[in-house]
C-alpha cells in the first residue's frame, strides 16, 4: 500500500508540473498510473479531486488572462451534461470502465489533431458541442482537456488566452464532477499525501515555467499519457478474458 501511494504520488507531482508549464495535460498524465494503482473507478475519482486541486492552484496565476465570455459558452453546456457522464460510470462493469477510459484517453491524445474535428468546433454552436463533450467527459474519466482543445483550435483561439480560461474551465468541471462522484474513499491522509504532491508539483513547475521550453513538458507529456493509456488498455482486455 505504500508503494502505492508512492507511485502514485509521483505520478501526481509530474503531471502538476507539467500542467502548470503547458497548460493541459494534468489528468491525460496521471489517469493512466491511477487507474492501474486504484481502479478505474476510485482512480478516476482521485485523479478528478487532484484535478480539482491543480485547477484552483494555477487559477490565481492567470487570472488576468481569462477571457470569460468564450469561457462561459463553454462552462454551462459541460455542467448540463455531467450528470450523464457519472451515470455511464455507474451503469457499467469495471472491464467496460477500463476499455471505455482507454479510449477517451487515446481520443484526448488525438482529438486537436483532426482537422475536420478542429474545424467543426467554432462559434457559439461549436462551444456548446465541446463544452458538452468535456463537461461528460471530465465526469466520465476527468479528461476534458481534449474537446477544449480541438475547440480552441478550430475557433483560433489565442493560446496564452486559452490557457488561462482553460483553467477556470477545469475548476467548474472539477467541482461538478467532484459534487456528482463524491470523494474517494481512499484514507484521508493518503488523499492528503497526493493533494500536497499535487500543490508542490504547481509551484516546481511554476518555477521551471521559465526555464523548460513547453515543447519539452509537452513531449513528456505526450510519452507518459501515450504509455499509460495503453497500459489501462491493456489491463482491460485482460479483464474482459480473464
Amino acid at each position: 500500500m505504500a508503494l502505492t501511494l508512492v507511485l502514485a504520488a509521483i505520478a501526481a507531482f509530474v503531471a502538476a508540473v507539467i500542467q502548470r508549464i503547458t497548460g493541459l495535460g494534468f489528468v491525460l498524465v496521471l489517469v493512466g498510473p491511477i487507474v492501474v494503482l486504484y481502479g478505474p473507478v476510485e482512480g478516476v475519482t482521485i485523479a478528478v479531486l487532484l484535478a480539482l486541486v491543480a485547477a484552483c492552484t494555477a487559477v490565481p496565476f492567470v487570472w488576468k488572462h481569462v477571457e470569460w465570455r468564450r469561457t462561459w459558452w463553454l462552462i454551462w453546456p459541460g455542467l448540463v451534461a455531467s450528470p450523464f457522464g457519472v451515470l455511464l460510470v455507474h451503469l457499467l462493469p469495471e472491464a467496460a470502465l477500463l476499455l471505455l477510459i482507454a479510449a477517451m484517453a487515446y481520443f484526448a491524445l488525438v482529438a486537436s489533431h483532426i482537422p475536420a474535428l478542429s474545424a467543426s468546433l467554432s462559434g457559439r454552436t461549436g462551444a456548446i458541442v465541446a463544452g458538452s463533450a468535456a463537461g461528460f467527459m471530465n465526469a466520465a474519466s476527468g479528461l476534458s482537456g481534449p474537446a477544449l482543445a480541438a475547440y480552441a483550435v478550430g475557433d483560433k483561439w489565442p493560446q496564452r488566452r486559452f490557457a488561462a480560461s482553460v483553467q477556470v474551465i477545469f475548476l467548474a468541471f472539477g467541482i461538478a464532477s467532484v459534487v456528482l462522484r463524491g470523494l474517494p474513499t481512499s484514507p484521508a491522509a493518503d488523499v492528503g499525501t497526493l493533494v500536497v504532491a499535487t500543490i508542490a508539483g504547481i509551484a516546481i513547475g511554476t518555477i521551471l515555467s521559465r526555464n523548460v521550453s513547453p515543447r519539452i513538458a509537452r513531449a513528456a507529456m505526450l510519452a507518459i499519457a501515450w504509455a499509460g493509456a495503453t497500459v489501462v488498455l491493456v489491463r482491460g482486455i485482460l479483464a474482459v478474458f480473464v
